[in-house]
């Protein structure tokens, strides 16, 4: 699908999901703005993009859990219009409920789920005037249960609950809301709970996926875009997961990945 003269705003477009996103959507002809905090990276974002032939996007250096408002205002001041909103920032976390650590629990759940509320609420006058449409990057721990990633885990499942209950509040107002539930992606976002992606950690875990692999970026990408235009979808959480949903997660086969010295 053409996103010509639309306009894409992306949340933690710096790396991973969000920057393949960034990229994918501005190959189609979108304008994007381009939000996350390390600046030297979301340059190279854009520096990809307009090596692309792709128009020059809108850099953002911002943090979603306090500059919501300056993100929505950025967008509109440099676009004048607002058509899609992905909300893809977030942090992973390895917790359990013996080790909880409130302070940490709170920024889980200020980043993933708080920010993407707030976004989302600031978004929707200009939402309203396009009837466009707000994808929530999810996960696949919203679904099946993780005791190791307790408050990812609960962050996630709200994100999922909330873009049902948003569906239901913005259809009036002819803006759809979707979210996208990725299982294992080839980012760096692993980095953040010690594991070394280098070190064969996806090859192991290829074997927990029915499609006999983890996923990848260009795969999220896909399904954003499918959210983002088709029309007659609304209020899901569409599984990116390779059958890991359907078949139920290896959890000794995860564990195994996860914490090798356990």
């Amino acid at each position: 699908m053409s996103f010509t003269g639309k306009v894409v705003l992306i949340t933690g477009a710096s790396s991973g999901i969000g920057a393949d996103a960034a990229c994918h959507f501005a190959k189609l002809g979108a304008k994007v703005a381009v939000v996350g905090r390390n600046q030297k990276r979301l340059q190279e974002v854009a520096d990809r993009i307009e090596a692309s032939g792709s128009i020059k996007p809108l850099q953002i250096v911002a943090d979603v859990t306090k500059d919501a408002k300056h993100i929505i205002d950025e967008t509109i001041e440099q676009f004048h219009r607002l058509d899609v909103l992905v909300n893809n920032a977030g942090v992973f976390i390895s917790d359990t409920l013996p080790e909880f650590n409130a302070d940490e629990y709170d920024r889980v759940m200020n980043t993933n789920l708080r920010s993407l509320i707030v976004l989302s609420h600031l978004a929707v006058p200009f939402l309203e005037k396009t009837n466009g449409n707000i994808v929530n990057v999810s996960s696949e721990a919203a679904i099946n249960a993780y005791d190791v990633f307790l408050s990812y885990s609960i962050s996630k499942a709200g994100v999922n609950h909330f873009t049902k209950c948003a569906a239901i509040g913005l259809a009036s107002k002819g803006i759809r809301v979707n979210a996208v539930n990725p299982g294992d992606i080839q980012t760096p976002i692993f980095e953040s709970v010690g594991v070394d992606s280098t070190a064969g950690f996806f090859d192991q875990l290829k074997d927990a996926y029915l499609v006999g692999r983890v996923g990848s970026v260009t795969d999220t990408s896909a399904a954003i875009e499918y959210l983002a235009s088709q029309r007659f979808v609304n209020g899901i959480c569409l599984p990116v997961d390779g059958g890991l949903t359907c078949s139920g997660p290896n959890r000794e086969l995860m564990a195994k990945c996860y914490f090798p010295s356990n």
